[in-house]
């Protein structure tokens, strides 16, 4: 279980790195727009994507990984 936790993190941070590595005025540009929208708009932005993250989560353990 550990290593999966580990595995997710890992993949978060590859992610994270890369699209700062390549379009960091694209995360500047989102930045702003975030800063644009409501409290509860980014909020229930954030739950959506920690339930999306859950079930991908879930759905690789399912099939072993």
């Amino acid at each position: 279980m550990i290593g999966l936790v580990l595995l997710a993190l890992g993949l978060v941070l590859i992610a994270e790195g890369a699209v700062y590595a390549l379009a960091p005025g694209m995360v500047e540009r989102l930045l702003e727009m975030l800063r644009s929208l409501p409290l509860a708009a980014r909020r229930q932005t954030g739950l959506l994507s920690m339930v999306f993250g859950l079930i991908l989560v879930w759905g690789a353990y399912q099939i072993g990984f």
